[in-house]
């Protein structure tokens, strides 16, 4: 059996509820995910693997069928915190080559930063493997123009979810996803 991916999609929901268990289930519904069990991989983006869309991608999704995926949750039960998970992608020019997905949960910030960061996270670890020269310490935006010039990168993106702590005291779950296809069925 081939384990290369050839397809990829993200998605991500919230899930409110008093058991912390169930606001993860409730997350999982909402993104679409929770007939299947999921399988934790780490953050490789196959080479030559296409992304799709979460609209597409579910149709290749069967309940109860064991699916790969890269996940970053969050939870909280305090109210009015601020909770989110973020996944970044950076995908190399040369699609015969790998890229990187990252994950990112943390409290306090806003889906614009977690999701910046998720995508710097990705894109420095995929330019250390191709190479290209950039200061760690400069900004996400003076890096992005770096990654641009060197032609190696040629896209970086990220799904991000937040939520604020339920003022109840129920706890809110956040998750975001890169979900791994390997069949190439006429589902499309």
């Amino acid at each position: 059996m081939n384990m290369v991916p050839k397809r990829l999609f993200f998605t991500k929901g919230v899930g409110r509820h008093k058991e912390r268990l169930t606001s993860f289930e409730m997350a999982l519904r909402d993104a679409g995910i929770a007939a299947q069990n999921l399988v934790r991989v780490s953050s490789i983006f196959p080479p030559k693997c296409k992304m799709i869309t979460r609209k597409e991608g579910l149709k290749y999704l069967n309940p109860g069928e064991v699916v790969f995926a890269v996940v970053a949750e969050n939870s909280t039960r305090e109210a009015h915190r601020l909770v989110v998970s973020s996944i970044g992608v950076a995908i190399p020019t040369d699609r015969n080559t790998y890229g990187y997905l990252s994950e990112h949960h943390s409290f306090g910030e806003t889906e614009e930063q977690a999701g910046d960061y998720a995508e710097e996270l990705a894109a420095e670890m995929l330019a250390t493997t191709l190479d290209v020269d950039f200061d760690p310490d400069k900004s996400w935006d003076e890096k992005k123009e770096i990654y641009r010039i060197s032609n190696k990168i040629v896209r970086t993106a990220n799904v991000t979810q937040s939520a604020v702590g339920d003022k109840k005291g129920l706890w809110t779950t956040t998750i975001a996803a890169a979900i791994l296809i390997f069949d190439d069925d006429d589902k499309e």
